[in-house]
């Protein structure tokens, strides 16, 4: 391995290679369902072979080898000369996981595990012609083609040779002046060397397209040739410049081997390997070979002689323009987590300045505070920008888990994917893989049914999962839908009483809702058979825990025989949150308002006993009741209840509670601090803060403080 080449190469193939497979994996899926699809075969084909070339570089020869086998199957299909199907895919995808995990070996420095000797050969087996008679022979031809690809070009020497060779031939008779003035003009030029030159590429162009076409300034063997020529070719040759462009090369390679494919892939030959008699000293042996390799523009050479770059301008595009200047930076992500601890020292700072200046009678102190605020709410809000990804990051491993599970299970599963754009935190990004992934597999296990199952229900017999993300306020909602089976309520109330989590009256008594909610308790599972895929209850346990530790709610909908419906609303971001600071005692906390329903003020004489707890009653709904300052403030346990006080109701999923407090201070935003290590795990605390009037404030964890208190 290379991994002493220069660090800065190695990373920007880090960069582009984990781009261009991260695409793979959704193009591969994709093209099992539009295997005719020619500009996905393409760009495939180019992924395989740029991540090809970068390794090579970088003397990768573990990912090499395994690229190029899929690189030599992928040419095979684009030739429509084998079909697209499951078992290919199957052995592709494989490919692609082997090269996923090399690539996060070249990652973290380690030494390369090659792929298997079988997959490769499974690979070189499908990368022959579907029922080609002589595999051997029919594998080679792919091994020369992709060969030269890695030098840059798409032919190679000896088929460049016979197109000089075939065109001297059938050119001989009809053009002796332009034989004789490309000669001559090799004689002069060349000298012994074994380069081709400007005038030898010219006459090779104008005896395979006519003269004129092509032509650039004329020299004076030329002139003599076109004054011979017709008015018309004379017109043509007025308005064009010497340069090539790629789809004139591509009619050149097209003349010569047929259309549709590759220098290699076996079409009728247009150049019939005649005696070598008739050669004609304008095509010399060797010049085929730099030109060859220059002639493709994007690809050239870096360490060519200066008669070979000379050769390969007529193939450059034209630049008229200056080059444009880089419009992005790479950065490194602890740089912006810096930056945004910065900005929340700020937030902070602002909110102390704030109520300062309310409390002072001074305009222009008034002024000079609102401009501040104004500031740094575009400051907060342009950081923030900075650390956005699109959530596509997250959803584009999808259409592969839904792909490999339902052929797994023996299901038909369609995933539909909408608002991949939507831009949320780069933590949130990672930090919802997970979950989404349980909730993913879960809809396609437990949710749509098997293809006989769904036809005899009147459904079609491929299943529908839908995967959707759209911002709202400073939230993102994710919506995890299928057409499959439902939840059945009574299910899930009997499930509940043999697993000992409520008894039968209870479990009598649970809305359909709460019975949805059921699924998301530890152990709990509908799956009689435990399988690979699920059946454990662990799955969307840790779903709930890790939405939860995101400051997140969860909620299902579901109909019996309809399907069934994931809602999860996360915040934007986890640095920065609105919270309603309030008061217990003289001691300030924050309570998320993403918990918080709606206050009021209760006399606190009217309140109900139900089951031994005391509740409220608001609108004919029924809420239980805490004092949470008999928890959170030392010596409230003792103190008399007043007659009126402030409650809050707030809200985790479905079930929603009332906190009395003693004092609303109102809305802030608040940067989130890590406890310090003496108070980590406590429970119901979630972090601290520092508050406007510069005290320090705990936040509140309300799912947590009710766990260990409630």
């Amino acid at each position: 391995m290379a991994f002493d080449a220069d660090e800065e190469i190695l990373q920007d193939f880090l960069v582009e290679a984990g781009e261009i497979l991260e695409k793979l994996s959704e193009q591969l899926v994709d093209l099992e369902r539009h295997p005719d699809d020619s500009d996905l075969l393409n760009a495939i084909f180019r992924g395989f072979h740029t991540v090809k070339g970068g390794a090579g570089f970088l003397q990768l020869e573990a990912l090499v080898n395994c690229c190029h086998s899929a690189e030599n199957v992928f040419d095979i299909l684009r030739n429509h000369k084998r079909k697209v199907d499951s078992e290919l895919m199957d052995v592709v995808l494989e490919a692609l996981d082997h090269v996923n995990a090399m690539f996060e070996q070249v990652r973290n420095h380690e030494e390369l595990t090659p792929a298997p000797d079988e997959l490769i050969a499974r690979l070189d087996a499908l990368a022959q012609p579907e029922g080609e008679g002589e595999p051997a022979a029919a594998v080679q031809p792919e091994q020369e083609e992709s060969e030269p690809a890695e030098d840059g070009g798409d032919i190679t020497d000896d088929e460049f040779e016979q197109l000089l060779d075939a065109l001297q031939d059938e050119k001989s008779g009809d053009a002796p002046q332009a034989s004789s003035a490309g000669s001559a003009g090799g004689d002069q030029e060349s000298s012994g060397d074994d380069e081709i030159t400007d005038d030898e590429f010219e006459a090779l162009l104008d005896q395979l397209h006519g003269k004129g076409q092509f032509a650039g300034a004329p020299t004076c063997e030329e002139e003599a040739v076109s004054e011979e020529d017709s008015p018309a070719a004379k017109a043509g040759s007025g308005g064009s410049d010497d340069l090539i462009t790629d789809d004139e090369f591509e009619k050149l390679l097209d003349d010569l081997h047929g259309k549709g494919g590759s220098p290699t892939a076996g079409g009728e030959p247009s150049a019939p390997k005649e005696p070598p008699a008739p050669k004609q000293p304008s095509a010399p042996k060797q010049p085929a070979s730099p030109t060859a390799n220059t002639s493709k523009p994007e690809k050239s050479k870096p360490a060519e002689k200066p008669e070979a770059k000379g050769a390969a301008a007529p193939a450059m595009p034209a630049r008229d323009n200056a080059p444009v200047a880089e419009t992005t930076v790479r950065v490194d992500t602890k740089r912006l987590d810096d930056i945004m601890n910065m900005v929340g020292e700020l937030v902070l700072v602002r909110n102390r300045l704030q109520r300062l200046g309310a409390e002072s009678e001074d305009e222009h102190m008034h002024k000079a505070v609102s401009n501040l605020d104004v500031v740094t709410t575009d400051l907060q809000s342009a950081v923030m920008q900075t650390r956005m990804q699109p959530i596509k990051k997250v959803f584009g491993r999808f259409p592969r888990v839904v792909r490999d599970l339902a052929r797994n299970l023996k299901k038909e599963v369609n995933l539909v994917m909408h608002g991949e754009e939507t831009d949320l935190d780069k933590n949130l990004v990672e930090a919802l893989s997970d979950p989404l992934v349980h909730l993913v597999r879960n809809s396609v296990d437990h949710g749509i049914e098997a293809p006989d199952v769904r036809e005899k229900a009147g459904k079609p017999r491929q299943g529908t999962v839908t995967l959707s993300a759209e911002q709202e306020g400073d939230h993102i909602l994710l919506f995890i839908e299928d057409d499959g089976a439902g939840m059945d309520p009574e299910v899930l109330r009997r499930k509940a009483v043999e697993k000992g989590i409520y008894d039968q009256d209870a479990a009598d008594r649970l809305t359909n809702s709460e019975c949805y909610n059921l699924i998301f308790a530890a152990g709990f599972s509908t799956k009689e058979q435990i399988s690979d895929v699920s059946g454990r209850g662990v799955g969307m346990d840790v779903v709930k825990t890790k939405i939860g530790q995101l400051n997140g709610q969860l909620s299902i909908e579901s109909e019996l025989g309809k399907g069934s419906r994931i809602v999860i609303k996360v915040p934007l971001t986890l640095a920065i949150m609105p919270t309603l600071m309030i008061m217990l005692g003289d001691q300030s906390f924050a309570l998320p308002l993403v918990n918080v329903v709606e206050i009021f003020h209760l006399d606190l004489t009217k309140t109900n006993i139900v089951d031994g707890r005391e509740c409220i009653v608001v609108r004919d709904k029924v809420f239980p009741l805490f004092h949470i300052k008999r928890w959170l403030v030392r010596a409230g346990a003792g103190q008399e209840v007043p007659d009126n006080a402030h409650v809050v109701i707030v809200a985790m999923g479905t079930k929603q509670v009332g906190f009395v407090v003693d004092q609303l201070v109102g809305q802030e935003e608040v940067v989130i601090k890590p406890l310090g290590r003496a108070l980590q795990g406590t429970p119901g605390m979630a972090g601290a803060t520092i508050t406007g009037d510069g005290r320090i404030a705990l936040i509140i964890d309300v799912p947590s403080l009710l766990q260990h208190y409630g």
